[in-house]
């Protein structure tokens, strides 16, 4: 879906900075042939808890599993405060340009997971964790 599909749920119920952030980029981007598709946002509980089920299965812990996919409790996607985004042309040029609509790249190891951080805008992208579980945030 792209950023304007206002019909999907992963993207109404997305904090509105943050898709207006994710709306300005996307306008932007476009003007340089880039179009971004929105791969995941919002989530509900149920269905963020059975992506970490799967998680666990494929990576065989939940230890491991933390790495790649947040639990309900702290799933940014939960709370509406983070997206994936696609392709691959649109996560570079967001890494690239993302700082300037306070939209940053949060872990190295998921280049296509984005969250707002307004005051990137005026400093810059601050530091991205090697996966979420280095995020004090997954701690709860």
């Amino acid at each position: 879906m792209t950023v304007f599909d206002d019909g999907s749920p992963a993207v109404v119920n997305l904090d509105p900075d943050l898709l207006t952030a994710l709306r300005r980029a996307a306008t932007d981007a476009a003007r340089d042939g880039v179009e971004f598709f929105v791969n995941g946002g919002w989530r509900s509980p149920e269905y963020q808890g059975e992506l970490f089920r799967e998680a666990i299965s494929t990576h065989g812990s939940a230890a491991e599993a933390a790495r790649w996919v947040a639990t309900p409790d702290t799933s940014a996607h939960v709370s509406g405060r983070a997206v994936d985004i696609g392709p691959p042309a649109a996560r570079r040029w967001l890494s690239e340009h993302g700082a300037r609509y306070g939209l940053c790249q949060v872990y190295r190891n998921e280049p296509w997971h984005f969250e707002l951080r307004p005051e990137a805008v005026a400093g810059g992208c601050p530091p991205m964790y090697p996966d979420p579980t280095h995020d004090p945030r997954m701690r709860r």
